[in-house]
């Protein structure tokens, strides 16, 4: 018996906010001074450095707990499950639930919750629980998973993934451009067969300060008032890059596996230039070059949504072959992930 991923579904945005969209804005550094450089430039060096062209974000009229529960039933409808049958509803997310304008954070009850509500569970014994745990929050809630049935606490797992950073952007703030919403969803069960998770690694840095890289803040335009998502770039880049190699390397070999049999790596879509050198450098590790397809990105497209790029990419390749990547049974492959706290975790995997 292995526990494996046996269904996957996401919930993708209709709305298409294009990098021009920002033309109009009023860009200020931290210090809430006024950046001279015209509109077009900056826009233009975003790109160049996140590879983000558009981005999606929700509906006025929904929350992130619609996208949540669109994500969960198509996992659970690919997965031929009877919704009853869950022992455990994990959801990861960041920001909560929060209607348009109204600048608050809504998490009671839990998003675990009414996403449970929503697909219309009877069961009590169904548990449903968030997990605030930073862009990692889905890799780690599917580790979750792995060690409840393990344990033999459960048997069969939903995990969801969703964000809507749309509604915490400070619009003043140039990496307002960078964030997205999204949802993405597996079901994990003990089944029969080869493959499923090989083993995990996770870790947690705050001792020199890495907890404040990634926070909530005031307006650059005018430092009182709301606060909105922030993050001291330059310091996540290098903190990734001194850290995540490592930290696949670590879980790979804790699988026993060869990262020459490694077909796919599935890490989060925080910026296409960070997430190329991070895999370079894991690669460097075993002084060998990045195999070319290696590293499927969709963030061009859809943005950075948190806790939801990593289920959703695993599910459009999976299901559409997305930027024309493939999976086929027996694949190895690894999810991963960085971000606020700052957590860093990773699963390898075999298909």
């Amino acid at each position: 018996m292995n526990i494996k991923i046996t269904g996957s579904g996401s919930s993708i945005p209709h709305q298409i906010q294009p990098n021009l969209s920002f033309s109009n804005n009023s860009f200020y550094d931290a210090e809430g001074t006024p950046i001279s450089n015209p509109n077009e430039e900056i826009i233009e060096k975003f790109k160049a450095i996140t590879g983000i062209e558009q981005r999606r974000y929700i509906k006025d009229n929904q929350t992130v707990s619609d996208i949540a529960v669109e994500a969960a039933q198509n996992a659970i409808e690919d997965a031929q499950l009877d919704a009853e049958t869950l022992d455990y509803i994990i959801v990861a997310h960041n920001v909560g639930d929060i209607a348009l304008n109204s600048n608050q954070v809504n998490t009671l009850p839990s998003l675990a919750s009414k996403v449970k509500a929503g697909l219309k569970i009877k069961s009590p014994n169904c548990v449903a629980y968030d997990i605030l745990f930073g862009c990692p929050g889905w890799v780690e809630g599917v580790i979750q998973a792995k060690a409840f049935i393990k344990a033999g606490m459960a048997k069969k797992c939903l995990v969801v993934g969703a964000d809507t950073l749309s509604r915490v952007l400070d619009q003043s703030d140039r990496d307002s451009m960078i964030y997205a919403d999204g949802a993405g969803a597996t079901v994990v069960e003990e089944v029969e067969g080869d493959g499923g998770i090989l083993s995990h690694k996770t870790a947690t840095y705050t001792f020199e300060g890495e907890a404040e890289f990634i926070f909530y803040g005031p307006s650059n335009s005018n430092g009182k008032g709301t606060k909105y998502i922030k993050m001291h770039g330059r310091k996540v880049y290098e903190f990734a890059l001194s850290n995540v190699p490592a930290a696949i390397k670590e879980c790979l070999e804790a699988a026993g596996e060869s990262i020459d049999d490694v077909k796919k790596i599935f890490i989060h879509q925080a910026n296409l230039k960070m997430d190329d050198a991070i895999i370079k450098r894991l690669y460097r590790l075993y002084k060998k070059p990045m195999p070319e397809g290696v590293l499927p990105m969709n963030i061009q497209e859809f943005g950075n949504s948190s806790v939801a790029t990593v289920p959703t990419l695993f599910d459009l390749i999976r299901k559409e072959n997305y930027g024309g990547h493939e999976l086929h049974q027996g694949d190895l492959i690894i999810f991963a992930s960085v971000g606020a706290g700052m957590n860093i975790n990773a699963i390898t995997y075999r298909v």
